[in-house]
């Protein structure tokens, strides 16, 4: 008798093999990728550090193949959801919530961005992939059914769906979902609202986001059996990483772009190492600094504490230069922590909400080598444009008015630099 078993699935990005997952029923996990991908130079690249031989070449020297306990390596771990969603999902399984294997067996046909996970045959699994100590015999994962299985990042109860004639339904691997479905919160009042209101206070002075809307709860078809307040409304979101006709664009978030695990998301980077990485990286490099220059100044002005590594990303439109992807879950998060006064990550070794003025932005982009006259420029822009729209706006929006006074009164403690005055109230 076999001392243990190991199932393996090959892992591919725009058609081409990128490499292999193993996962042994002792819990270990060996992922490699394939020599073909290595020796690829013009190769669809899995991970922003791909895109540069010698880093590549350090990871292959350093750590290859990647053998971990339960968890995936970063770059896969990150594609799973967090929180409730990872808990309904496991509870579906019938699995641990940390056996990280069966979980990307299970939601490997529909990840975000465009890598696929599927599972291989036993007389498939290359020697390469596997680590061998013992007798061990290969197994074909057993995908628990044959229904719509997705996973999207995050702790939100989320559901990736597709618009029908103005009907939300789930998505089958045949015809992923092109919308992110956010349902109301039992612990967050109007978070849908919340959220819709900022998105669009944040697209009024220059973000870009995707198209988002308010979908009627009664608009959604099949959800599963959760807990839901009474609420009319969910968030919708349209996903930038599927286009019409199924097809899948790539993207990665900055926790798989620094190899960092989901639980280190508000500590595994500074906003400034953020910046220099676009600057230097991005194929828009100067226009996406500034973007992002501009969505660190709206999180500020939105009291949006919770812009964490997962919360910025890369897309790959044309499947081999990163640049910087759409904004998306801006949420006004002061509304539910009364006391909050710091944004996710450090930006000129501060988090304070309160302290930042200018000068912080003229030191990040310092920092970043990256224009610092142009920085500004722009910043001053998008308070013009903020003191000028933001008021009336906000005051027309669906976002309760209870959250619309904690905005306001934040908006008054804020630096005289980022300050607005809202006489409308």
């Amino acid at each position: 008798m076999a001392d243990e078993t190991v199932a393996a699935l090959k892992l591919t990005l725009q058609g081409e093999l990128v490499g292999y997952v193993a996962g042994y029923s002792n819990g270990k996990n060996v992922f490699t990728l394939s020599p073909e991908y290595i020796q690829n130079e013009d190769r669809h690249p899995l991970t922003l550090s791909h895109t540069e031989p010698e880093a590549l070449a350090r990871q292959l020297a350093r750590r290859h193949p990647f053998i971990s306990s339960h968890r995936l390596h970063p770059v896969l771990s990150n594609l799973l959801p967090e929180g409730a969603l990872r808990d309904f999902l496991s509870q579906a399984m019938k699995v641990h919530r940390d056996n990280e294997f069966s979980l990307f067996s299970w939601l490997g046909r529909d990840l975000p961005g465009a890598l696929i996970a599927e599972p291989m045959e036993a007389a498939e699994i290359p020697s390469l992939a596997l680590q061998h100590h013992g007798k061990i015999e290969p197994v074909v994962i057993a995908v628990p059914d044959s229904r719509a299985h997705f996973s999207l990042a995050g702790i939100q109860m989320k559901f990736s769906m597709r618009d029908q004639d103005g009907r939300y339904i789930t998505g089958d691997p045949g015809k992923p979902g092109d919308w992110i479905i956010k349902t109301p919160s039992t612990v967050h009042p109007f978070l849908p609202l919340n959220e819709y209101t900022a998105m669009t206070l944040a697209k009024l002075v220059g973000v870009d986001i995707p198209e988002i809307k308010l979908i009627s709860m009664g608009d959604i078809e099949v959800l599963p059996n959760i807990n839901l307040p009474n609420e009319r409304f969910a968030y919708g979101i349209r996903r930038y990483d599927r286009l019409p006709g199924n097809q899948r664009i790539h993207s990665e978030d900055f926790a798989q772009i620094f190899f960092a695990y989901a639980h280190d998301k508000y500590l595994g980077a500074s906003y400034d190492q953020i910046g220099k990485l676009i600057y230097r990286n991005s194929l828009h490099g100067q226009r996406d600094a500034v973007q992002m220059a501009i969505r660190l100044l709206v999180n500020i002005l939105l009291a949006n504490g919770d812009a964490h590594l997962k919360n910025w990303s890369m897309i790959y439109r044309d499947g081999k230069h990163a640049e910087l992807s759409p904004a998306y879950d801006i949420v006004v998060t002061k509304a539910y922590i009364l006391d909050e006064a710091q944004y996710g990550l450090n930006m000129d070794k501060t988090r304070n909400w309160y302290d930042v003025s200018f000068g912080h932005f003229e030191r990040w982009a310092k920092y970043g080598d990256i224009p610092q006259r142009l920085v500004l420029t722009n910043l001053k822009a998008v308070m013009a444009k903020a003191r000028s729209l933001w008021p009336a706006a906000l005051k027309e929006s669906e976002m309760p008015e209870n959250q619309k006074t904690v905005l306001r009164s934040h908006w008054k403690r804020l630096h005289p630099d980022f300050r607005i005055e809202d006489t409308r109230a």
